[in-house]
């Protein structure tokens, strides 16, 4: 019997029975293809909400940027004024430009205080404070609120000067 007919063929080993007719072969070669969807698949699950995190923090990181920007800029324009009614409104000026360099707007987001006496006057200091609310990206107004915003500030403190001559 070396023809190898049907009447001598060997029973299936036992590991090939468990798994059925067809061979561990057979299966893998159905699964063909499935890795690069599933990685397709896993990839846009964990890119997407990194990408949306990125932005979040690129645009609190821009918007901190420039309300510290906008606080030094008011602050040194405050003190270099003539008066003080012209030196709110070029602290404000100062601050908006900082601002709109950013892609930002001022709003009503600046406060100044005059510290250690009057305004402009000899030993005196100001104090600005810009304040600037973050919404996150692609969040609809109707899911707005304080939740889907983040609130950052700066505050800058300018001495007017111990030897200058007083202004105010």
């Amino acid at each position: 019997m070396t023809g190898g007919g049907a009447r001598g063929r060997r029973p299936p080993a036992p590991w090939r029975r468990a798994v059925g007719h067809r061979g561990v072969r057979d299966r893998l070669r159905e699964e063909r293809g499935n890795a690069i969807v599933e990685f397709c698949f896993l990839g846009i699950l964990f890119l997407v909400p990194l990408v949306y995190v990125m932005l979040a923090v690129f645009d609190v990181q821009r918007a901190a940027y420039g309300v510290s920007a906008a606080a030094r800029d008011a602050g040194r324009a405050f003190v270099l004024a003539g008066n003080v009614s012209e030196a709110h409104a070029r602290a404000r000026q100062a601050a908006e430009l900082a601002m709109a360099d950013q892609g930002l707007e001022l709003g009503d987001g600046i406060s100044i205080r005059c510290l250690d006496g009057g305004c402009l006057q000899a030993g005196s200091s100001v104090e600005v404070t810009v304040r600037y609310t973050v919404p996150l990206p692609f969040v609809p107004d109707a899911l707005g609120g304080p939740l889907a915003s983040i609130p950052v500030s700066s505050t800058h403190r300018t001495p007017y000067g111990e030897y200058r001559q007083s202004r105010g």
